[in-house]
């Protein structure tokens, strides 16, 4: 029974469903569950260094239960997008409903959306991969895919990493610096990509076109079934979801450098070049991504058996408490700064 707790990640998009049928209020259900419930859970429950081991950890591995979790995301995910968009075109609601409406679709498009496409877009079946590119899909955060996997993983913790934040640059500042040169980077990496199969921009296996083109219709049928008021919400919804990853990735590498070598070139990526957090609750409703260090050490891992080493350097708070914390400069900078080594301080400068 304990491996059904990763449902505790279902309780998010459960708040969301909540939270627009009851209306009024209750529409900042997941907000208020997300940055002030969880936290404080996390404050409250103990950390866990814990390890699988030997036929236990080969057991987890080839539980299709995991799997499976990942994949309920997916109807969860659009039936709350589509229900939601159908609510606001139905109804008349005060502003403050709106704003808590986009908020609780956003975080849900971000958590269980999002995060899971990181996750199943490291997959080796191609079928897992498809459904991380869906999960991109209602954040219009698609080109994820081809930055992420062939460029994050690559030039993590360096200045040539658009989702490392660098020390004493604040979330906001990451926001915009990382969104925009994530997106460059993948239209870079996709050129490269043809320019090794010998095709042009405008192929059919230019992944980039493709991805432009999905979200195009996509967002063309919502305007076609909602109107244009509606398109609105669900483009800031998008905005809210792409948002929280990359709140995400500022705090995953903040201030963590690598070496570069005489040579020119970098270190290899080491567990000490991201944030690390046992903290349980933030584990569970992320799957595991909060055990970053160990991703990065083998990113083909599935969530259920990543590894704590304690050599990573270790949050004071779990995830979703420091997405809070990253919220206030002053705040996270007196926290997190003492915590990066001087040689990475240096050389991030």
């Amino acid at each position: 029974m304990k491996d059904l707790k990763y449902m505790a990640a279902f309780t998010i998009p459960i708040c969301a469903f909540i939270g627009i049928y009851l209306k009024g209020y209750w529409s900042f259900i997941t907000p208020v569950y997300v940055f002030m419930l969880i936290p404080l859970m996390e404050l409250l429950l103990p950390v866990s260094v814990t390890n699988y081991q030997g036929k236990e950890r080969e057991a987890k591995e080839k539980n299709k239960l995991f799997d499976w979790l990942l994949y309920l995301n997916i109807p969860l995910v659009f039936g709350l997008l589509y229900y939601s968009l159908y609510e606001l075109s139905a109804g008349t609601y005060e502003t403050f409903e709106l704003v808590g409406i986009i908020l609780s679709v956003g975080i849900v498009l971000g958590a269980n959306g999002i995060n899971v496409a990181h996750e199943l877009g490291h997959r080796a079946k191609s079928f897992e991969r498809f459904l991380g590119k869906l999960l991109l899909l209602p954040s219009l955060y698609m080109h994820f895919y081809i930055e992420h996997n062939y460029g994050h993983h690559l030039h993590a913790a360096t200045k040539e990493d658009p989702a490392t934040a660098k020390y004493n640059q604040s979330l906001y500042s990451f926001w915009l610096t990382s969104v925009t040169r994530q997106y460059l980077n993948a239209w870079a990496i996709q050129k490269k990509l043809l320019k090794s199969r010998n095709s042009g921009v405008f192929s059919y296996y230019n992944d980039m076109l493709w991805y432009t083109l999905i979200q195009i219709v996509h967002l063309g049928f919502i305007y076609y079934l909602f109107g244009s008021s509606v398109l609105i919400y669900a483009l800031l919804a998008s905005l809210v979801g792409f948002l929280l990853l990359e709140t995400v990735n500022y705090i995953e590498h903040y201030g963590l450098m690598r070496t570069k070598l005489p040579s020119g070139r970098y270190e290899r990526v080491r567990e000490i070049h991201s944030w690390n957090s046992n903290h349980v609750m933030g584990r569970i409703v992320l799957y595991e991504l909060t055990r970053h260090s160990d991703h990065h050490y083998k990113s083909s891992k599935k969530y259920q058996i990543l590894d704590y080493h304690d050599t990573s350097p270790q949050m004071p708070y779990g995830y979703p408490t420091s997405m809070v914390l990253s919220f206030v400069p002053p705040l996270w900078f007196r926290v997190m700064n003492p915590r990066i080594p001087d040689e990475m301080k240096k050389a991030g400068i």
